[in-house]
Formats: structure tokens, C-alpha cells, sequence
């Protein structure tokens, strides 16, 4: 920088001033040629000042070692700029340009302070940027998704589910409100955006709000949104709800069997009249959203407990969906493992599959915790094991309990009159291994199972000539 014939050792000082800064700092002039880069800017960016000195922030973007230099918009409009972006050492920084005026009142130069966003948290105003920023591409990151679905797979295969998607089809057409009930880990969320896909507002954003997960102090501000200042911490810009986003498409309340009673009142309005109010506003605003909620609980049990309101109840149970449990469509478990093993080894880069063994197992299982306890337990195998043909002895010890065992296992009946214990013993244990070894085919695989060495099955199969 020119220190107006200054002896060079100021110029010395003012390089050591710059880099007490905490903020990564980089001057340009005019022009855009780079004249100072503090210690702190190394850092932060990975660049050396020997890359970057002498050098304009054209040529530098150029190159690719910048991706939007606020330089040339700073000169250009004389205006402070603000950029949030990812340099080459993975970190996400904040970068702040300011203009310098000569005499004249031209940009003479441009002062860019960068700063790691690990250390805003105590700038309030900067991190409100930030959770604009990052909520606007949030929403429109779901709204994007809402236009290709496609991606929604539902697996379709036993007679209680083909008609089940007749239904969910016939009431898509319509505006009313639907209702899905069903146990945990069933696909509620799938069948909710399966609605919105065969609707009229295909087309319009989806939304999803699981009411379990939001505290009961927040959920009225996530739903309704807030004006600026209407509390202590709100954003100064404000925010929309849900409510006013899903305007013209499709809002899923997940989970509201756990909505509050104070916010089931102020649902219920929503419900009957499309009109939502901002917290801290008085303007009513109109809005035009179709509601799909779902629940796990019984919501008759909790009218009668005093933690649901009937007249939301009643409100809501218009269109309903009662998706069966797992155990109760077997047909789909085998599509379902398939479907799973394709998408995980499509992610993860693998060709894994499963034995007949592992599979019969599989099938056998009750999945208590239905289609997300199986896509879980996929991902996991897929994740932690490196051969391609995953066998029984691979799958988690809890899917061989007693109970799994005897839905596979089930011998044949006994004739046990005049016949003494130990003979009726012998011809229990020689079915049971009859049926086992039938099943699973291999040695290996009932040794596993009976939790005994590979030499006593063996044994055992020799002594009642099975094998």
C-alpha cells in the first residue's frame, strides 16, 4: 500500500498491525490488484499472501482460487457487500467487503474482513443473516423435492395394501383433510407424500412438521410464524410459519397425537377457517393449504385421558388411512428387503446381498418396529460388512430369538402314548433338525442357530440319519 514515501520499516508496522486482527483481512485497490493479506487471512483461506500479492481478483477467480470475489461489486457500487462461502479448506467463512473513498469520493480501495462463522455466535445481527440464509434454502431444497417424486417408492404387493392405494388415490383427488394412522416405522410419511403426488398440488411445496420434536415453548412460532421483535431472540426480519409456506400446497403434521392442547385449539381454527395471524401481528392472513396428518397413538383413548380434543379429533377423521403393520402384509417383506439392498448398495457404492438363509430369516422376523426398523438394520449391514453375500451369522443376534425360532421350526406332532421320555425326546429333536436342516440346507447355518459347535449338529444329523 502506498504510505505516501513513509520509511520502509512502517510499512513493516503496518503489516504487524494487520495481523493482530482476528478477521482474516485482504485490501485491494481500485482496480482489484491485491496489495495486503494479513496472517489471519492464510488461515482461515489456506491461501499464501506470495499467491495472492500484485495479482488481480479477476485473474485469481479466474484461476479458481476465488470463487465470487466481492471486489468488482464493491467498486462498482460503492457499497459494503456480504458473501458467505466455502473455501478450499472445507471451512465456511463470512466475508465482509467495505469501500474505502479518496478525496473525490471514489472507491479507492476495498477492505474484505473474513471471518470463520465458528466464531459469530456472539454477533447477533450477522448470525440472523445466517439463519435467513440457511432457512431459505431449506424450504427450497423441500420445495424442489416436492417437484420430482418419483423418488417416493412404496412397495405394493399384499391385497390390503393394492387396496389401500385405491383409496389413497380417490381421496388425493379431493381437498379434504386425511388422517393416517398406523404403528410406528409403517411409512406414514411416504403414504403423506404419496397424497400430495396424486393431488392437484403435485406441483406446490410439501412440508413436514413432526409435532414430537418441536418444543411445546416453539411450536406456535414454527407453525404461525412471528413479526419482527414479537419475542426475545426473534429474528428482526421476522419469519413465515408453516402454515404460510405450505400456502397452496400440502402441510404433513407427523405425530400429532403429541401436539399440545393449548396449539390443538388454535389448529382447529386453522382447520375450519384457512386464516393464520403471526405472533406479535394483527393482521389475519388467508391461506390455502391441504392438511395430512398422522399419528401412532389412539386418539379416542386420548379424548378420553382429557389430551386430545374431540373436536379436533373429529375434524381431522374425515378422510382416513390405517396402514397395516409389517407382520400383517408379509407379501412385501422379500420387495421390501430388495428394494432396500438396491438403494443402499446404490449409495454406498456395494453389490451386497443376501443368502436364502439370511433372507428366510428376515421374512420369518415380526419387525416390530416395521419398514424403518428394516431399512435401518439394511443400511447398517451394508455399512459395517465388506463381503457380498451376507449370511445368517452376519444378522443381528435378536432377530434368533425363541419365538423366531419356533415360527421356523415347527415339528411335526408327536406320538407319545407308551413311549418312554427319552424316545420321545429323540423323535422331538430328530423333527426339529428334519425341519431346521430343510429350512437352511447347510450344517454351518444350524450350528449357528442352535447356538452349538459345527461337530455336535453333525453328529446329531448322523445319529438320525438326515444326512
Amino acid at each position: 500500500m502506498d504510505t505516501g514515501g513513509a520509511p520502509k520499516n512502517l510499512e513493516i508496522f503496518f503489516d504487524k498491525i494487520l495481523d493482530v486482527f482476528y478477521d482474516g483481512i485482504y485490501i485491494t485497490d481500485s482496480r482489484g490488484v491485491t496489495i495486503k493479506v494479513n496472517d489471519m487471512y492464510e488461515k482461515l483461506t489456506g491461501l499464501k499472501k506470495e499467491e495472492l500479492l500484485g495479482r488481480k481478483v479477476t485473474d485469481l477467480e479466474k484461476a479458481g482460487v476465488f470463487d465470487s470475489p466481492l471486489n468488482p461489486i464493491v467498486v462498482k457500487t460503492g457499497k459494503p457487500q456480504t458473501s458467505v462461502q466455502l473455501n478450499k479448506t472445507g471451512r465456511k467463512v463470512v466475508i465482509n467487503g467495505h469501500p474505502v473513498f479518496d478525496e473525490g469520493g471514489k472507491v479507492a480501495y476495498v477492505v474484505t474482513y473474513v471471518r470463520d462463522v465458528t466464531v459469530l455466535s456472539q454477533l447477533k445481527d450477522e448470525i440472523s443473516v445466517q439463519r435467513e440464509l440457511i432457512q431459505k434454502y431449506h424450504h427450497e431444497a423441500q420445495y424442489l423435492r416436492t417437484k420430482n417424486f418419483g423418488q417416493t417408492h412404496a412397495v405394493i404387493e399384499s391385497p390390503k395394501m393394492i387396496k389401500l392405494m385405491d383409496l389413497l388415490k380417490r381421496i388425493s383427488q379431493t381437498d379434504t383433510t386425511v388422517l393416517i394412522l398406523g404403528e410406528t416405522g409403517v411409512g406414514k410419511d411416504v403414504f403423506a407424500k404419496k397424497i400430495h403426488e396424486h393431488s392437484s398440488r403435485r406441483d406446490e411445496p410439501f412440508f413436514k412438521i413432526n409435532c414430537a420434536t418441536i418444543p411445546e415453548n416453539l411450536i406456535e412460532s414454527e407453525l404461525f410464524g412471528y413479526d419482527p421483535g414479537a419475542f426475545s431472540g426473534a429474528s428482526s426480519k421476522g419469519k413465515p410459519g408453516y402454515f404460510e409456506l405450505a400456502d397452496k400446497g400440502t402441510l404433513f403434521l407427523d405425530e400429532i397425537g403429541e401436539l399440545p392442547l393449548s396449539m390443538q385449539a388454535k389448529l382447529l381454527r386453522v382447520l375450519q377457517d384457512q386464516e393464520v395471524m403471526r405472533i406479535g401481528s394483527t393482521k389475519v392472513k388467508k391461506v390455502d393449504v391441504r392438511f395430512v396428518a398422522a399419528t401412532n397413538r389412539n386418539l379416542e383413548a386420548a379424548i378420553k385421558e382429557g389430551n386430545f380434543r374431540s373436536d379436533l379429533y373429529y375434524r381431522l377423521h374425515v378422510a382416513v388411512l390405517e396402514i397395516p403393520p409389517l407382520r400383517e402384509r408379509m407379501e412385501e417383506i422379500i420387495p421390501l428387503i430388495d428394494y432396500f439392498l438396491d438403494k443402499f448398495n446404490t449409495k454406498y457404492k456395494k453389490k451386497m446381498i443376501f443368502s436364502q438363509e439370511a433372507k428366510q430369516m428376515l421374512k420369518s422376523y415380526p419387525w416390530p418396529g416395521n419398514v424403518r426398523e428394516m431399512e435401518n438394520l439394511i443400511q447398517g449391514l451394508i455399512v459395517t460388512r465388506d463381503e457380498e453375500i451376507l449370511q445368517l451369522q452376519d444378522l443381528p443376534s435378536y432377530l434368533l430369538t425363541n419365538q423366531n425360532k419356533n415360527s421356523l421350526f415347527q415339528p411335526h406332532p408327536l406320538n407319545i402314548e407308551e413311549k418312554p421320555l427319552s424316545e420321545i425326546m429323540d423323535e422331538f429333536e430328530r423333527n426339529l433338525l428334519e425341519n431346521a436342516l430343510n429350512t437352511h440346507g447347510k450344517t454351518t447355518t444350524l450350528a449357528k442357530l442352535f447356538h452349538v459347535n459345527h461337530s455336535t449338529i453333525f453328529r446329531k444329523l448322523k445319529k438320525y440319519n438326515l444326512i
